[in-house]
């Protein structure tokens, strides 16, 4: 009920009366003024006008369950939140949730992590208040070896997300960090649960840099925070919510075609550096080339010196650009 309290606060540039709310919750005037009363001691600056009823004039920067479903504008993807105040990793434990049965569209959110993971073994540090650290767990009917494709359908909606909410040019350095002016702001980690010839589950761990001020001397320069970029605070539930909501109309679309034929054009649209030069770091076989965005199955596309057009997997190899990071 408290972030059905909070929707209708949310949703109202005015007053919303008790009595609308008694009625649309079923509940006595007593409880919608518990329920107020806990809200306020969360942070929450609600006014309580006689025969007027109630409204927000400011909210603290929360990601609590309540506060995020108030958001919330999806069918299915984030509806079940499980949040924590400090977590090991928001990956291990969607992982833990997902072999105990947890829905499809479950969403694991931390204000905390200590154990946070990146790509090939990295860690992924969350300190209070600094970051967006989420996972989410999905159940997709397509083959294995096209579950890397739901990593970038992760960026696809991590990029619109930025763009809608703050304005901002966000683009995607293949196959799934998001960056801004050249410089870091999120990355993506999915890890599966598998058979041979069908997936139990996906995570899709996402970082994403709101309220970070100092990052490590190795990525000072290949690293940003978006309260720098957009010159306020940004609101964390506000994005996590607007994540969801594209990341649930992108992947619907990926699940039709289980490939990125109907995704494609939206991707190459926000991907750094197409027509430029890049460097392919392949193990045994790093080569410079131009970038000329994905096929339908989420692998970049270069050319090569020789002219040769080169499918590059996602999971195989890194790219950069030859001038710096994207």
């Amino acid at each position: 009920m408290k972030s059905g309290i909070l929707r209708a606060l949310s949703q109202t540039e005015g007053y919303v009366s008790g009595q609308e709310l008694c009625e649309k919750f079923h509940v006595s005037r007593t409880a919608i003024w518990k329920v107020i009363n806990q809200l306020k001691e969360e942070g929450y600056e609600i006014e309580s006008v006689p025969r007027k009823g109630y409204r927000i004039l400011a909210r603290p920067d929360k990601i609590t369950a309540e506060e995020i479903l108030s958001r919330m504008d999806t069918q299915w993807a984030g509806k079940n939140i499980s949040y924590f105040e400090c977590i090991d990793s928001t990956n291990t434990e969607a992982s833990r949730q997902a072999e105990n049965g947890a829905i499809s569209g479950t969403l694991v959110v931390a204000e905390e992590q200590g154990k946070g993971k990146g790509r090939r073994g990295r860690s992924w540090m969350t300190k209070p208040g600094s970051a967006i650290a989420m996972s989410l767990i999905v159940r997709p009917d397509i083959a294995p070896d096209r579950a890397s494709m739901v990593t970038l359908v992760m960026g696809l909606a991590v990029a619109k997300a930025c763009r809608e909410c703050y304005s901002i040019e966000a683009k995607i350095k293949w196959p799934n960090d998001i960056v801004v002016n050249g410089r870091k702001i999120s990355g993506t980690l999915t890890e599966m649960s598998s058979e041979i010839d069908y997936i139990k589950y996906l995570v899709i761990g996402t970082g994403i840099n709101t309220h970070v001020e100092h990052f490590p001397e190795e990525l000072s320069k290949t690293a940003a925070s978006l309260h720098r970029i957009i010159g306020r605070v940004p609101d964390r539930a506000e994005l996590i919510s607007c994540c969801m909501k594209w990341f649930e109309v992108y992947y619907d679309k990926f699940v039709e075609t289980q490939d990125f034929s109907l995704l494609k054009n939206d991707y190459n649209g926000m991907l750094a550096g197409v027509g430029g030069a890049v460097r392919v770091l392949e193990p045994g076989n790093e080569y410079t080339g131009i970038s000329r965005g994905i096929d339908e199955r989420g692998e970049l596309l270069v050319e090569r010196q020789d002219g040769e057009l080169k499918s590059v997997y996602a999971g195989e190899v890194s790219v950069r650009g030859v001038y710096g990071y994207v």
